[in-house]
This record gives C-alpha cells, structure tokens and sequence, in this order.
C-alpha cells in the first residue's frame, strides 16, 4: 500500500484552515468559508454570548446608586476608625484601637454622634419607584439619595427593613415612572449558567461584570439562617451590596450582599439572595413595613448521625431541641427539651436550618402540627406559633432557690469506665447556669486523659443533665442508661450537656466503657 508524504500537521492544517495547526482541539462552525476574502468570523458555542451589551443596555436604566448619610455613636477615635477601616483585621490592628478606647475611658472622654457616608447600589422593582437594596447600605440612615443611569439624583426614603436577611426597601420620593425589573426564578439557573452583575463599586457607578453561577444553597454560618445563597464570580466589591444579579433573559435572580475575600476585594467568591426570597420579603415590607415571623421560642441545633444512632433513628433528618424558652409558644405548647423535630404541618425537616425556616413561615397566632420523637416514640404536638420578637436570643433566665451555703465541699463520685469524676448540681450551680430549682444534672469536676468523656469532647466544668432522654442526678443514673443503651446493641449515648447558660446536645461513646 502506498504511503502519502503527508504530515499529520499538514493534514489539519488543510482539513480545518491554518489557523488549526498546531492544535487538535474541536474546531468551531466557519461562517465564512472564503477563506482569505475576508477576515474568518466563527459562530460561538451554543449557549455563549459574544457579548451581555444588549442585555446591560436593556436592564440598567433601573439600576441606581445608593449614596447614604447615617448617624453613629462613636468616641474620639471616629476619624482614626473611620481612616483605618479598611485595615481592620490585620494583626493587632483592632488590640490597638481597643487600647485606645480604654484610654479615652479612663480619660472620662465621653463618646458622641458623628455623621457617616456609605454607599451601596439598587435597583427599581415598580414603575411608581420603590427600590430594594441590602439593609446594611441603609442602616441607621438619615438622608438617602439614588442616582439613575442618566445622572439624576433623587431624594428617597426608606419603606422598612429586614435585618434577618439583609434586605430592604427604600422609595423615591419625586413621583413618576421608571423603568424597572422583574424578579426571575434561580431554581431555574444551573451551575454554570451566566450570570451579569450591575452596581456601584467603589462609587463607580453603572459598573457591569460578568460570571457565571459557582453554586447554590450556600450557607454562611449562623449570619441568615433564613436564607441559603447563591455563589457567583462575577466580580462583587464594595459599593455592589444591594445591586442585582441577572440571568440571559434580563431577570433578577439574586441580590448582590457580601463577599468572602482575603483581601477585602474580589477574588471570585461572591454572595446573592435568591430572587424567590428577596421577592417574598419586599413584598411584605411594601405591604407592612416589616417582616412578620413565626416563632416558637426554642434553641435547635442539627441531629447528626452519632444522635441517632444513640436513639435507634433510622436517619439522621430532623432537628433536636435543645433549650425551650421560659413562657415561650413551645412551652405552652408542650414541647420539650430534647425533642427531636421531623416534621412540620406534614413538611419533613432536614436539619437546624431548614426547620428554622419552615417556622419562620408560619403565620404568628396560628395552631400547626409538630410531629417530634419523645422518648423513642413518635407523637404529634399542636402549638400556636407567637411572632418572632426583635432579639429572639434574649435569655429568660428561670427562678432559682438561693443558693445553700455550705461548710465543706460535697466529694466526687468517681466513675471509672467513662474517665471522669463527678459532683452533684446544687443550688449555687443552678443559679450560674439559668437552671431550675429541680434542675437535674451532674457537674464534671475532673476528666481522665484518653478517658470516654475527653474523647467526647466534654471538659470540666459542663453538666451532663440527661441521657438518653432520663434525667441524671447521680452517677448511678448514668451508669443505669448506658447499661440500658448496651443490652439494646447501641454503642452511643445521647446527652444533654450544659455549658454556661447553653444547653448543647453531644454523644457519648460507650462501645470502650468498662
């Protein structure tokens, strides 16, 4: 067979025009096949815009600046603060400013009210001019101004705000029609769709950048728990807060609201509020200058694997109750601590954060069905949710004998399959931790290096109030549920610990206890 003198390179070269050689990745749809007659023009992937101009063009006459003075109370340092900002964080940067503040104590300066600017960016969501941003662009705000695409500034004032998810509502003030936007639907975007941004950065105005969407359902910390995040990398800096997030078809899908940078700039990791929230929110505050919630007056937290297992659970979707207010609608309603939460009005929960959320829906003054595991059985509880106060975390602490005096302190009881000695709870204890008079509980007073407790990660100081749902006044309570705990093949038991004036739920592995 004859061989053709051919290179491989000369091949591509003439199977897909010169500017292939060299390379053998998938060559793109040639438009123009005159190869020479004119510059070569490719068609773009499907699903890749050559440009966002029309859809910028399109949806930025509804995107404004947000230009805010607010008043704070600061000392003498105002200035120096206010110069240093953007070096808070680095090391020993903010020992200095606290040292500072002591100094002025001491010195009996008194601290006053100083005027501050920020600005934060928005945009238009009705014709008749109300406009969302972030709550934190508008906080404590005395005078708000909005710039427009086409540079005027217009008075406006604020509607209401809700601190619990960063978002607010602001009005102009000069009546007339403006142009605005929709919310879309994020459910409806994929990782890796394009997303374009629109905002004020650095005071930049009408500043437009582009990404795509990193993820979604972000959670961040305990700062929202009502919201879960959409994460974009198109560039957020300072100034973005309160603007929008678009998809390709012109819709808001997000709102712009922090970063998470090293630097204090962007590095790609930015945070919006899904539209389906931030719609749900404005419209409230619109209609009523507020966010009403639902509350049950409870401290959750999740329930891991470990918790379940130690309460023979087949999954580990719910959440545990770990501290119920004092008079609160779950006190009145029955629940109690411990409780495991699985569903809410026929809704299963998942873990601490969707069960927050699911009540947070709830309307204040209304009965609904908790159904929760009590002591290994399930039961079904009816409580009428109350609405959720502006400090939620605002501690009642219970009423307490006095404290008993006493002339020699009580000897511990040493328990030597778990490494640890414990002393009673008495009267004293109670009264530290926010307990009840009948509060039951055992204080750990010494822990064995290696030992089950240090493994569990528990330390002196902490009281193990209950095990396995039955309360523990003695180390012979303790030995009893894990006895128990052992004959039903478990090799975990489930404990309610108390740490200062907390109540955290933790497991103890008993499968090494003698």
């Amino acid at each position: 067979m004859m061989k053709l003198g051919i290179s491989r390179q000369a091949l591509v070269a003439a199977l897909f025009g010169a500017a292939a050689v060299g390379s053998l990745a998938i060559a793109p749809k040639i438009v123009n096949q005159e190869a020479g007659a004119q510059p070569i023009s490719i068609e773009p992937p499907h699903g890749a815009p050559m440009t966002f101009a029309d859809l910028i063009e399109r949806v930025e006459p509804a995107v404004v600046s947000v230009n805010v003075v607010s008043e704070r109370e600061v000392g003498n340092l105002g200035d120096v603060e206010q110069f240093f900002e953007q070096f808070r964080g680095f090391p020993g940067f903010d020992e200095f400013l606290e040292q500072r503040r002591q100094e002025q104590e001491d010195q009996g300066d008194e601290p006053h009210t100083e005027e501050a600017r920020s600005l934060g960016s928005g945009f238009f969501i009705s014709q008749d001019g109300y406009i969302v941003t972030n709550n934190h662009v508008v906080e404590n705000a005395v005078q708000i101004e909005i710039v427009t695409k086409d540079g005027r500034e217009l008075e406006a004032e604020l509607v209401g705000t809700d601190k619990q998810t960063d978002l607010a509502v602001i009005k102009v003030k000069d009546k007339g029609s403006y142009p605005y936007v929709r919310f879309g639907n994020s459910h409806d975007l994929r990782k890796g769709d394009w997303v374009v941004a629109l905002g004020n950065p650095f005071g930049l105005g009408g500043t437009a950048t582009a990404g795509i969407l990193s993820a979604d359902g972000r959670e961040l910390g305990n700062e929202s728990p009502y919201t879960d995040f959409l994460q974009i990398d198109a560039a957020i800096n300072r100034g973005n807060s309160g603007g929008p997030t678009f998809d390709l078809q012109g819709d808001v899908v997000g709102v712009n609201t922090q970063i998470l940078s090293p630097t204090g700039g962007s590095v790609g990791i930015g945070f919006a509020i899904p539209a389906e929230l931030a719609s749900e929110v404005t419209q409230a505050i619109i209609k009523n200058g507020r966010v009403s919630r639902g509350w049950l007056g409870v401290s959750i937290q999740d329930l891991t694997e470990d918790m379940a297992d130690a309460q023979g659970l087949p999954d580990h979707d719910g959440s545990i109750i770990a501290d119920v207010t004092e008079g609160s609608p779950a006190a009145k309603g029955g629940l109690q601590r411990g409780d495991i939460i699985l569903s809410v009005n026929g809704t299963r929960v998942s873990d601490a954060t969707s069960t927050t959320r699911l009540v947070g829906r709830l309307i204040a003054n209304t009965a609904n069905k908790f159904e929760i595991m009590r002591g290994g059985k399930r039961q079904t509880i009816n409580v009428t949710v109350g609405e959720r106060p502006e400090d939620p975390n605002a501690r009642i602490i219970p009423a307490s004998a006095t404290p008993d005096k006493k002339d020699e302190t009580p000897e511990g009881a040493v328990m030597e399959s778990l490494g640890a000695t414990f002393l009673p709870l008495d009267a004293e204890a109670r009264t530290r931790l926010g307990l009840d008079a009948d509060e039951a509980g055992l204080v750990i007073s010494e822990v064995d290096r290696g030992g089950v407790i240090e493994e569990s990660g528990l330390q002196p100081g902490m009281v193990i109030m209950e095990a396995n749902s039955q309360p523990v006044n003695s180390v012979a309570d303790l030995e009893k549920v894990i006895d128990t705990a052992k004959k039903a093949g478990r090799t975990k038991v489930l404990v309610a610990v108390r740490i200062g004036q907390i109540t955290n739920y933790r497991t103890i592995d008993i499968s090494e206890a003698k």
